[in-house]
């Protein structure tokens, strides 16, 4: 599975996308760059926030891509541009000695590139001066992974333009390193290494980390985006938080049996192993939230494995249907042409009730376009990243229809923005000239 990284192959999109950045570049810096490395965004598609628990996820990737034009200089400054925040009229230039780089904190766009500096040196690499613009067309904090694809594809340039040497796998696993540990973001794997391999991609957040290439047959993605911005470090702190102090609670009550499968560490904890129902007897000793975050953790799990058989062609019976997504009235004909995207909608929904009802990180704006698509004929609807805010995804056969949805959400004020979107390849890295 792991191969190094080859020089991308341009569709009419990239073609347009490409054009524009290299023509800010040059406008900025007075010539072309040598190279554009480009990652996509993802849909947060199943299993959302589990990848922090070593939990398998799903992640689509798409096309809104982030683009970064790089050139290689002599001596040891980075400068690095962002074409978005220039439209902004905001500080959009970071300047930095890659010798000894530092964090500037507070929010500063530039630390994406600062870590990534960082990382690299203490892993022992050894990288000179840059000079990079960045045009990005995935949305920020709209729960798209914009922050995981922008690193991503800095490696990716970094890569190139230094000859490092790295594979797709080194360049998702150094992407999310660099974001967890450097910056101190309390996110999983599922947005760098989506970003880094695209497509439908089944990731294993244990070692060893591996991603396998699913397939939806016709489906079309609308992304409805609410623009409430959302900080992924404050929802995945308080949550893993949370998660920490019920299982801290369940060690000091439960037999040695069960006590082998806990852990305080979120991935030690074998989750695959428990169910619901050797735990009831301890969850209801717990504060409320407490026990809600440990039954989400498995409800959400084990909807997934539904998911994911389907989306391996595995047929499910009624019954299991009915079982695994009790409160979703999932009326499928098996016997359909669509049944498995009508399935894969019923789990969309079931997860979208867990995020709401026993994680707590949908907001009333979320929830209704989670309804309103339902209600113009999407398979399913769920929110997309760690909630809060950011954009709900919806699932359709159709264009036509998921461009419909799009635009009345839009019209009606319940959306800022939205898309339709396609799944798109992972890391791609352009030579210029």
């Amino acid at each position: 599975m792991e191969t190094n990284l080859n020089v991308g192959i341009e569709t009419p999109k990239d073609k347009l996308e490409l054009r524009t950045t290299i023509k800010e570049f040059k406008d900025f810096y007075g010539y072309e760059p040598y190279v554009i490395s480009s990652s996509p965004g993802r849909l947060d598609f199943l299993n959302t926030h589990q990848d922090y628990k070593g939990l398998p996820v799903v992640g689509i990737a798409v096309n809104l891509r982030v683009y970064i034009a790089l050139r290689k200089i002599e001596g040891s400054e980075a400068i690095i541009a962002s074409g978005n925040l220039m439209d902004q009229g905001v500080d959009y230039v970071d300047r930095f000695d890659v010798s000894k780089v530092m964090l500037r904190r507070g929010s500063w766009f530039g630390d994406y590139f600062r870590a990534t500096y960082m990382y690299l040196r203490e892993m022992g690499y050894t990288l000179g001066g840059v000079k990079a613009w960045v045009r990005s067309w995935v949305p920020i904090a709209s729960g798209l992974g914009s922050s995981g694809a922008l690193i991503t594809a800095f490696l990716g340039g970094l890569n190139e333009i230094f000859d490092l040497g790295l594979s797709t796998g080194d360049i998702a696993e150094a992407a999310y390193r660099v974001e967890h540990y450097v910056m101190g973001i309390p996110c999983g794997r599922l947005d760098q290494y989506t970003a880094a391999y695209g497509g439908v991609a089944y990731i294993r957040t244990k070692p060893p980390y591996t991603v396998r290439k699913l397939g939806i047959k016709g489906a079309v993605f609308a992304v409805l985006d609410t623009c409430l911005k959302h900080s992924t470090m404050k929802v995945h702190s308080v949550r893993q938080s949370e998660l920490r102090r019920a299982l801290k609670e369940l060690l000091s009550m439960v037999n040695e049996g069960l006590r082998s499968k806990l852990s305080t560490d979120l991935t030690e904890v074998k989750w695959e192993e428990l169910t619901e129902e050797e735990l009831v007897p301890y969850l209801s000793k717990l504060p409320p939230e407490l026990r809600n975050r440990v039954i989400f953790t498995l409800r959400m799990h084990r909807s997934t494995l539904l998911a994911l058989r389907v989306m391996e062609g595995v047929k499910p019976r009624r019954s299991e249907i009915s079982e695994v997504l009790k409160p979703v009235k999932c009326r499928v004909r098996l016997r359909s042409g669509d049944w498995y995207l009508r399935v894969l909608g019923c789990v969309m929904i079931y997860q979208h009730m867990l995020l709401k009802d026993l994680y707590e990180v949908s907001i009333p704006e979320l929830d209704r376009l989670v309804k309103e698509s339902i209600r113009q004929g999407a398979f399913g609807a769920k929110l997309s990243g760690a909630g809060m805010g950011g954009a709900v995804i919806a699932l359709f056969d159709d264009y036509e229809r998921a461009s419909n949805l799009v635009g009345r959400c839009v019209e009606k004020g319940y959306a800022c923005r939205g898309y339709v979107v396609n799944v798109d390849e992972g890391l791609k890295v352009f030579k210029v000239g």
